[in-house]
């Protein structure tokens, strides 16, 4: 759904497709670190065997791991927007970028080190790399307004998020192969994942920054670069009023994301620990969750388009309250299917479908917000909105992740998981009140008082 500009502002242009292709390359690249260390692998293996501790049914162990999780996001929400601030000021998107890909990297491949019981560095490298990880999420994200118009910004996006999924089928599934089950009998091999994972990241987005330009004329230096932050964002908080379609949908994604990092951190664990999943259904859901959020996020690119993001977003979120419902009885469905219809299966078949639905909400609701926040943005703040944007994302992590932790600790895991439900159901109410129309002519009203600096046409 498209909007017309305010006068005096001048139309975005499509990047090249090679640009483009570099920038969801990135996508591509970072999934090895998502899925393999936050998701499938490393997360089920820190709470068995590093940590361990059947007796409690692993509640201490998913604590650790969720307050790590939660600190790492905790530390994008206080530096997140400050460093926004600061690439727009200096134009230096690619520089931010560029150095936390290689803390991510570095990090991440530290992580060959943590063996059994070595719960101290576990916990510290995950805070360390997966705060890298999320400030280049945001960092990648703030690109995308240079990247198109605003009617194709849905389709540029979802192309990203797509591409993401491919990318980690290719590194999660070259790793379940290669490398084994995340059991403590066959932690030798499985402790190599950290390298794996950071040697995929470092070679596959080497095309981001080839072919990604840095737009933008960096502003004249004087000021330190802590006051510069701290002034702009000052600035756009007192802003923010009329940017009041963005304030509004930032609450809503506060909300729906604190439940899609739930099921990021704690699917596989869930797997696992309440389905009691056997070695070759686990990797085959794997498979299914990656293939089915490529389609939700290529297929509900263009379908935002046609309907408005805004719309999309709605349904994505119904689709996740009905993929958590199923999430939460698939033991109880598994066994009245079976008394009913005399069948044997066992809740880790019923499991395989439910991930169907899974999948396609969590590719079209990312892909979605991102698309969303970019059609809010004035491409001179594009960095400090998206650095807003990580601040709701993460800040989403800690409440999610934190109240999904100490709620299992005492009523266990499936029980729990039904917080994501209500968390969907809030962020829908919220995004009532957005207006899609308005929020684009906002961002283009400011453009054309700012006088929007266009780069000559080759910049880098």
């Amino acid at each position: 759904m498209g909007v017309i500009p305010a006068v005096g502002s001048k139309p975005r242009q499509r990047a090249s497709n090679k640009e483009i292709f570099g920038w969801a390359m990135f996508d591509f690249a970072n999934q090895a670190y998502t899925l393999l260390i936050i998701t499938v692998v490393f997360g089920e293996l820190f709470t068995t065997a590093v940590v361990g501790d059947r007796g409690d049914d692993f509640r201490l162990a998913n604590l650790l791991w969720s307050l790590a999780l939660a600190l790492s996001y905790l530390l994008v929400v206080l530096t997140g927007p400050l460093c926004g601030a600061v690439m727009d000021y200096q134009a230096s998107k690619k520089r931010f970028l560029f150095a936390s890909y290689l803390a991510t990297v570095f990090t991440t491949a530290m992580l060959y080190f943590v063996a059994p019981g070595y719960v101290v560095l576990g916990l510290l490298l995950i805070v360390v790399s997966n705060y890298a990880y999320s400030m280049g999420e945001s960092f990648i994200a703030a690109f995308l307004p240079d990247l198109g118009p605003p009617e194709d910004l849905g389709k540029i996006s979802g192309f990203g998020w797509a591409l993401g999924y491919v990318g980690g089928l290719f590194a999660a599934g070259f790793t379940l192969v290669a490398l084994g089950e995340a059991t403590l009998e066959n932690y030798e091999r499985i402790r190599w994942v950290g390298p794996f994972a950071a040697a995929f990241f470092l070679v596959t987005a080497i095309p981001t920054f080839l072919w990604v330009r840095e737009r933008g004329t960096p502003q004249p230096p004087g000021k330190p670069y802590h006051r510069i932050a701290w002034e702009r964002v000052s600035t756009t908080l007192h802003e923010l009023r009329h940017f009041r379609d963005l304030g509004i949908f930032l609450v809503s994604l506060l909300f729906s994301m604190a439940g899609v990092y739930i099921i990021i951190a704690f699917a596989f664990i869930y797997g696992a620990q309440v389905i009691g999943w056997d070695e070759p259904i686990r990797n085959l859901m794997f498979i299914i969750v990656q293939i089915t959020a490529a389609a939700g996020a290529l297929g509900f690119g263009f379908i935002q388009d046609r309907i408005g993001t805004k719309v999309t977003y709605q349904l994505t979120l119904l689709l996740w309250v009905a993929a958590v419902l199923a999430i939460w009885a698939t033991p109880e469905v598994t066994a009245w299917l079976n008394a009913a219809f005399g069948l044997a299966w066992e809740p880790q078949h019923l499991f395989l479908f439910v991930g169907c639905l899974a999948g396609l909400s969590l590719g079209s609701s990312q892909s979605a917000s991102r698309a969303l926040v970019g059609l809010f943005s004035p491409t001179r703040k594009a960095a400090e909105f998206f650095g807003f944007w990580g601040l709701a994302n993460k800040l989403a992590g800690v409440l999610g992740i934190v109240g999904l932790g100490l709620l299992q600790a005492v009523v266990g895991l499936q029980a729990s998981i039904l917080l994501c439900a209500a968390l969907f159901l809030v962020a829908m109410t919220i995004c009532l009140a957005v207006n899609q129309a308005r929020g684009q002519r906002a961002a283009a009203e400011w453009e054309a008082r700012n006088g929007q600096a266009v780069p000559p046409e080759g910049a880098a």
